[in-house]
C-alpha cells in the first residue's frame, strides 16, 4: 500500500502499485493531459512505469525544462523508427537527447542525402500522428545479447555488453521499433507533437574512436510547441547572417591558413581592434589595481609536473623534446609562470593582496574537427590575472572580481549575465578540506552580493572550483566568456608564501581570474553580438572622410588630420570612384561615420555625415562634426 507523497505535502493511498499517470488522473483530467513524465524521489519516472513503495512525486508538465529533454529523447527514437521504415537494412547506434535537439548515429553502406532527410522527418511526423504507445521493458543482459545478435545489430551488442551483468537492462518499444534505452520516455509518440525538424547531416566515428566505423549523423532540433521552434530556426537564420567569419571576411578582420589550424592571422583592421579590446581592460584593470606582468611561451616539463597540469591536462598540451632531451611545454595557462613571479622575493601580509595580470598568448590542443573561427581556437590571448591574498581578504575580493566583471560586460551591452557555480571535479588535487572552504568562499561572495547562480556538480578546475559568467547576446544565444577560480592548491604546491602577522610563513589564497576569457573568442562574440556594427568607440576605423571629385582631396585630408589630432581612428578614401560606391563599401565594412566632402563643403567648411545604417545625411560644420562624433566615440569608462 503505497503512500503518495504530492509537492504541496498532501498524502494519498493506495491499495497496490500505482503509476504515476493514475496519480495525475486522480488528481484532475488536466493534469492528466498535460503530464508527460514523472519525478519520484528525484529519479525521473515513465508515467506508465508502477510504483511499488512509498514515495515523493511531482509531475512534470511541458512547461517545466526537464520535459523539454525527455521530448528531444523521444524524437531521437522516432527518428529512429522513421530510418528503419524507409531503410531497413540500416543498423542503429546510439541517438541522445543535446543542447537544442538530438541526434542519432546509423551504420549504412549508402550515404543519406538531403531528400532522405525530408522522407524521413515526413515519417516521424506519421509515426506521431499514430500515437503509439511507448512500453518499458525489463530484460536480462543475456536476453538482450539474444534480441541484438537476433537482429544483427552488432553495435548494440557492444553496448549491451559494457552493462554490468547485475544492472537493469531496459528497453522501450514504440510500434515495431525496439531500443535499448534507460528512459524514461513519453507514454505514447502522439505526445511529442511536430515542433521538429531535420537539421543536417554529419560523420562520425563509432565510440569517437578513429579506428572504428564511420557512421552517418543525422541532427534534428525539437521543441515544446511550434512558436519555440519557429523562434528557433529565425535564430539559426539570423546567426547565419551574424557569423562572425563571413564578416571577418567582409569588414577584412582576419582569416585562417592550414598552416597554422586553430591560429588567426590579423590583418589591420582586425588587429585595431583586438589592441582596442586590450587597451580598454588595461585602463579597467590598472583603475582596479592590478600589475601587468609578463610569462615565457614555453617552459620546461618540471613545472608543469609541479602545477599538475602535466598529470591532469597534458593531452591539451603542445608539446616539445630539445636535443638534450629536456621535455618543454607551451604553456596552455598563465598560472605556473605568475606563481614563480610572485615567489620572487618576500611577501609580507601587508603587501597583500597583489593583483598580477598578463595579456598572455596561451596554446592548447583543440580537435582539428573542434575549430570553428574565432570561437575555438588553438592559440589565444587571456585576458588572465592572479590574485594573491590572505584568507581574511577572499571573500572581499571575490566580491571585487564579481562587480568588476559585470561592470565591464554592462559596458559592451551585456545586461543580461547568468552566473554558474562549477564545483569540484573527480579527477582533482588537494585535499577536501581545501575544496570546502573554496567552494564556500565562492558561494559566500555570491550570496553577500545577492547574485542568483546555478550549482553544475563536478564541472571545476581539477586545481579549484570556478564561477563562469555566462552572456546572452542579442539574438538570445548564451556564451560563457569569464572565470573566477579559487585556489588553495596551486600555492602549497610550489611551496610559495608570504609572512603573516604572526610571523609564520602560510600559503596565500590564489584567485585565477578572465574577464574577457580568450580575447579571440570574445571578439568573435562582439562580432556576431553587435553584426559587425561595432558602437564607435570599438570600431577599427570610427570615420571615413571621402571625397566627391578629385578637387575636394586637399579638403578631405585637412579634416581627416584634424579628426586624428581629437584622437579618432580616420581614414580617407580619395579613390576616383562615385561617392554612392564608396558609401556602400564602406558601409559593408561597418564604419561608423562617414563624411563625404566636395567642393561646396570645401568652401562652406563643413561636411555630410552620414551614419552606419541610415540613408540620410545631415550637412554640418566641420568642427562641430567632429567634436560630437569625439563624444560619440568615447569608450564608456571615459565618457561622462
Amino acid at each position: 500500500m503505497p503512500d503518495i507523497t504530492l509537492p504541496d505535502g498532501s498524502l494519498r493511498s493506495y491499495d497496490g502499485p500505482v503509476t504515476p499517470a493514475t496519480i495525475a488522473a486522480d488528481i484532475g483530467p488536466g493534469l492528466a493531459k498535460a503530464a508527460l513524465l514523472a519525478v519520484v524521489d528525484d529519479v525521473e519516472w515513465d508515467l506508465t512505469r508502477p510504483i511499488e513503495d512509498d514515495a515523493r512525486i511531482s509531475l512534470v508538465t511541458a512547461k517545466d525544462e526537464r520535459a523539454l529533454a525527455l521530448l528531444r529523447h523521444d524524437c531521437a527514437h522516432v527518428m529512429a523508427e522513421a530510418v528503419l521504415e524507409l531503410f531497413p537494412e540500416t543498423q542503429v547506434t546510439i541517438g541522445p537527447a543535446i543542447e537544442n535537439g538530438f541526434y542519432y548515429d546509423f551504420h549504412r553502406e549508402t550515404a543519406f542525402s538531403e531528400d532522405d532527410l525530408a522522407s524521413i522527418e515526413k515519417r516521424m511526423h506519421d509515426i506521431v500522428d499514430r500515437d503509439e504507445i511507448i512500453i518499458r521493458n525489463v530484460w536480462t543482459r543475456d536476453e538482450a545479447v539474444a534480441f541484438y545478435k537476433n537482429n544483427n545489430e552488432p553495435f548494440k551488442i557492444e553496448l549491451v555488453e559494457t552493462i554490468p551483468a547485475d544492472e537493469t537492462v531496459t528497453f522501450y518499444q514504440q510500434g515495431n521499433f525496439i531500443d535499448l534505452c534507460r528512459g524514461p520516455h513519453l507514454p505514447s509518440t502522439g505526445k511529442l507533437g511536430h515542433a521538429f525538424k531535420l537539421m543536417k547531416l554529419a560523420g562520425a566515428y563509432w565510440r569517437g574512436d578513429s579506428n572504428r566505423p564511420m557512421l552517418q549523423r543525422i541532427y534534428g532540433t525539437a521543441w515544446a510547441n511550434e512558436k519555440d521552434l519557429s523562434a528557433y530556426l529565425t535564430m539559426l537564420d539570423e546567426a547565419e547572417k551574424r557569423d562572425h567569419r563571413k564578416l571577418g571576411r567582409e569588414m577584412d578582420l582576419f582569416h585562417f591558413e592550414e598552416v597554422a589550424p586553430g591560429s588567426v592571422f590579423w590583418h589591420p583592421r582586425g588587429w585595431r581592434l583586438f589592441q582596442e579590446l586590450i587597451g580598454y581592460m588595461r585602463k579597467r584593470q590598472e583603475t582596479a589595481g592590478y600589475v601587468e606582468v609578463n610569462s615565457p611561451d614555453i617552459m620546461d616539463r618540471a613545472l608543469w609536473e609541479t602545477s599538475g597540469h602535466w598529470q591532469n591536462y597534458r593531452a591539451n598540451m603542445f608539446l616539445t623534446k630539445t636535443e638534450d632531451d629536456r621535455d618543454f611545454a607551451l604553456k596552455p595557462m598563465n598560472c605556473p609562470g605568475h606563481m614563480l613571479i610572485f615567489g620572487q622575493g618576500v611577501k609580507s601580509y601587508r603587501d597583500l593582496p597583489v593583483k598580477m595580470s598578463e595579456f598572455g598568448k596561451v596554446h592548447r590542443y583543440e580537435p582539428s574537427g573542434a575549430l570553428h573561427g574565432l570561437m575555438r581556437v588553438r592559440s589565444f590571448t587571456q585576458d588572465d590575472a592572479h590574485i594573491y591574498c590572505t584568507p581574511d581578504q577572499l571573500t572581499e575580493e571575490c566580491l571585487k572580481v564579481n562587480d568588476l566583471v559585470l561592470s565591464i560586460y554592462r559596458d559592451f551591452g551585456f545586461e543580461n549575465v547568468r552566473i554558474k557555480l562549477s564545483t569540484r571535479p573527480e579527477n582533482r588535487i588537494g585535499s577536501e578540506e581545501s575544496w570546502d572552504r573554496a567552494e564556500g568562499a565562492l558561494i559566500l561572495a555570491l550570496d553577500t552580493a545577492g547574485h542568483d547562480y546555478t550549482i553544475f556538480e563536478g564541472e571545476g578546475a581539477f586545481y579549484g572550483p570556478k564561477l563562469e559568467y555566462v552572456l546572452r547576446d542579442a539574438i538570445g544565444r548564451d556564451w560563457q566568456c569569464g572565470t573566477l577560480q579559487v585556489d588553495f592548491n596551486l600555492p602549497e604546491r610550489f611551496g610559495t608564501t608570504y609572512v603573516a602577522s604572526s610571523g609564520d610563513r602560510l600559503p596565500p589564497v590564489m584567485l585565477h581570474r578572465a574577464l574577457f576569457g580568450s580575447l579571440e573568442r570574445f571578439t568573435g562574440i562582439l562580432i556576431e553580438h553587435y553584426s559587425g556594427r561595432m558602437p564607435a568607440w570599438l570600431s577599427p576605423v570610427q570615420i571615413v572622410v571621402a571625397s566627391i571629385t578629385d578637387q575636394s582631396n586637399g579638403y578631405a585630408c585637412e579634416v581627416a588630420d584634424i579628426a586624428s589630432s581629437l584622437g579618432l581612428r580616420v581614414e580617407t578614401d580619395l579613390r576616383n570612384e562615385k561617392i554612392s560606391y564608396k558609401v556602400r563599401e564602406h558601409s559593408v565594412m561597418k564604419v561608423p561615420f562617414i563624411l563625404a566632402v566636395g567642393g561646396r563643403e570645401a568652401e562652406a567648411g563643413t561636411v555630410a555625415l552620414r551614419r552606419l545604417g541610415s540613408n540620410e545625411q545631415r550637412v554640418i560644420d566641420t568642427n562641430e562634426a567632429l567634436a560630437m562624433l569625439r563624444v560619440e566615440s568615447l569608450a564608456p569608462d571615459m565618457a561622462d
